[in-house]
């Protein structure tokens, strides 16, 4: 079992998406998307979320995702960040957002 001290570790946020491009080297599809988390900057994460969303209809989105986790090389992207998202049956992704725009670099508890 995780600690509640463990859950305090983990930096997970609030950002908007400044963009989004198809990701053709991933395994599987993806978009490459920076992520504007105010006062903590610009990250870059791969998310796997081609089926719900397209890239035009990302830009502007709020999402919520883990800034503190290690970079991880994915082809020849390295993505700084974990969007986050609920994962269908099918295994397709679902992003969680907040209730309401708030602004960025909020922290979730």
């Amino acid at each position: 079992m995780a600690t509640y001290s463990d859950f305090e570790k983990i930096e997970i946020r609030t950002g908007t998406i400044i963009s989004a491009e198809p990701f053709p080297a991933a395994r599987k599809p993806a978009y490459q998307l920076t992520i504007d988390f105010g006062a903590l900057g610009i990250k870059r994460s791969s998310a796997q979320i081609t089926k719900h969303y397209t890239a035009e209809s990302l830009i502007g989105k709020q999402v919520v995702a883990v800034v503190n986790f290690p970079v991880k090389q994915i082809a020849n992207f390295f993505s700084e960040c974990l969007v986050l998202g609920a994962i269908e049956a099918d295994g397709n992704v679902v992003l969680l957002q907040t209730e309401r725009t708030v602004k960025n670099g909020l922290r979730i508890a």
